[in-house]
């Protein structure tokens, strides 16, 4: 059963049933007459009594709210709201208000759903997902540095082996010119190698870090396609695991989008850490000036691709927003939420 309660005009609670008892911890005869406020965080008061004088401007019967933690939307969806019970306790609620006009003035019913569960389940989820993307990070990792270590440089040794067989052949033409073709070729498999080895996992990011990362691939990007591309990133920026990576991937995969979609001239890639009341976070902007795409339309191939995003961005509790109009560019924007420092992030790990 839900919790139920309904306000006056003034905020003062004027029913509230046995489930609003059990999920609050206060009687019906301690709450009825008082103030909705000795229900909310003092935090949340403000914003809450402003929400209800637009709901009662509005007209609008009901309106719900809930679905992702601390207001962060994620595709339309509300907020969650937060109550406090008697022993001083918050607890995350779903809610769903509607108001009827009554001859002493309106009323404002609300059912209420402790969300408590749902939200540590979706937690769960969210931290078991991103422990298996770390996994993947390490096996690509490992791949990476095999292809780098081991055929990489086997195929170089081949190289050595035929630039000393055609130094020996003497003056057979057409041998000489069979072991230029296996040079070439042999150039062209080191170079492959290389490039796979990078894409999986760039070395750089474990060995020199993030900055230096997104420096190299802003630049194999600009090389590999010819499309300028300009950063705009603080050389200072230290983030630890696993925010790195995803900052990293982020950058990677709309780079990508942009490569394969939008037929671009100009790229542009931003990355700063920016200070909020409730902590840092990471601003994250790529954003070009190709054929963009209409946002209302049926998903084109694309989307996969921004999916992913989405995905890697909420796995970190952030916010991914992405515009974009036919002939006018595309611009996607990820908020993460990043720990003080690096160091408070491994000691946050390792006490979770």
């Amino acid at each position: 059963m839900d919790a139920i309660l309904s306000i006056d005009e003034g905020g003062h609670i004027v029913m509230y049933n046995r489930a609003a008892e059990q999920t609050f911890g206060w009687r019906a005869d301690q709450v009825l007459g008082q103030p909705l406020d000795m229900l909310i965080p003092p935090r949340f008061r403000a914003a809450h009594a402003g929400h209800i004088r637009h709901f009662a401007a509005t007209g609008v019967t009901s309106r719900r709210k809930g679905g992702v933690e601390g207001g962060k939307s994620g595709g339309g969806e509300g907020v969650v709201l937060w109550g406090l019970r008697a022993d001083g306790s918050e607890f995350p609620m779903d809610a769903s208000i509607s108001q009827i006009d009554t001859p002493s003035g309106k009323l404002f019913s609300v059912i209420l759903r402790d969300v408590t569960e749902r939200l540590k389940a979706r937690r769960d989820l969210a931290r078991f997902a991103t422990e298996a993307a770390a996994i993947r990070e390490q096996e690509k990792t490992r791949f990476a540095r095999e292809l780098h270590d081991e055929l990489a440089q086997s195929l170089t040794a081949l190289k050595m082996d035929a630039i000393w067989v055609r130094h020996h052949l003497g003056a057979d033409a057409p041998l000489a010119g069979k072991i230029d073709g296996m040079l070439a070729l042999l150039d062209d498999c080191v170079a492959s190698t290389r490039r796979i080895a990078a894409d999986l996992r760039p070395l750089v990011l474990d060995d020199l870090g993030l900055v230096p990362a997104i420096e190299w691939l802003v630049q194999s990007f600009t090389q590999r396609h010819g499309v300028p591309c300009m950063l705009d990133m603080d050389e200072s920026l230290e983030l630890g695991e696993p925010h790195a990576t995803a900052v990293f991937r982020i950058v990677q995969e709309s780079l990508a989008n942009v490569a394969k979609h939008a037929n671009a001239s100009r790229a542009w890639v931003r990355v700063v850490r920016e200070p909020a009341p409730g902590g840092d976070f990471i601003l994250l902007q790529v954003r070009d000036d190709g054929a963009g795409f209409d946002m209302d339309a049926t998903r084109k191939p694309q989307s996969l691709g921004l999916i992913g995003l989405r995905e890697r961005t909420q796995l970190l509790e952030g916010s991914l927003r992405i515009e974009s109009e036919p002939g006018r560019g595309t611009r996607v924007e990820a908020r993460i939420p990043v720990p003080s420092s690096p160091a408070s992030a491994w000691r946050a790990e390792g006490a979770a």
